[in-house]
């Protein structure tokens, strides 16, 4: 279906633009989720194998694009804090991410009415 944008009000306009702003922010923050839940599980994945390694055993981090020799129970307290902080970026990523869904929907109602009149 194509709209000609000519023929519609100011407000129509306003909203269209508002409901493919929305859309993209969707995007954008369904983005920004992925990206956090994909660091969590390679941060979870570090925890488990960090906690398996003997605590004799040499351990390394990245840092930029070298390996750094560490302490493994500093290195578990580490990524512990940051799996607590992503956690916590998740859950709002997805709060955003339910808010903005409801108001598309609630938009997606709205431009169905006018285009219906």
């Amino acid at each position: 279906m194509s709209i000609n944008l000519e023929n519609l009000s100011e407000e129509q306009k306003k909203k269209l633009i508002n409901f493919n702003n929305l859309q993209q922010s969707f995007e954008f923050i369904t983005s920004q989720r992925l990206q956090v839940e994909s660091t969590m599980r390679e941060t979870e994945l570090a925890i488990e194998e960090l906690e398996k390694a003997n605590p004799d055993d040499t351990v390394y981090k990245a840092i930029g694009g070298i390996l750094v020799k560490s302490e493994r129970n500093k290195l578990i307290d580490e990524k512990k804090s940051l799996k607590v902080t992503l956690e916590m970026r998740l859950k709002t990523l997805k709060q955003k991410e339910e808010r903005v869904k409801t108001q598309i929907e609630t938009m997606r109602k709205s431009l169905q009415a006018d285009f219906q009149k």
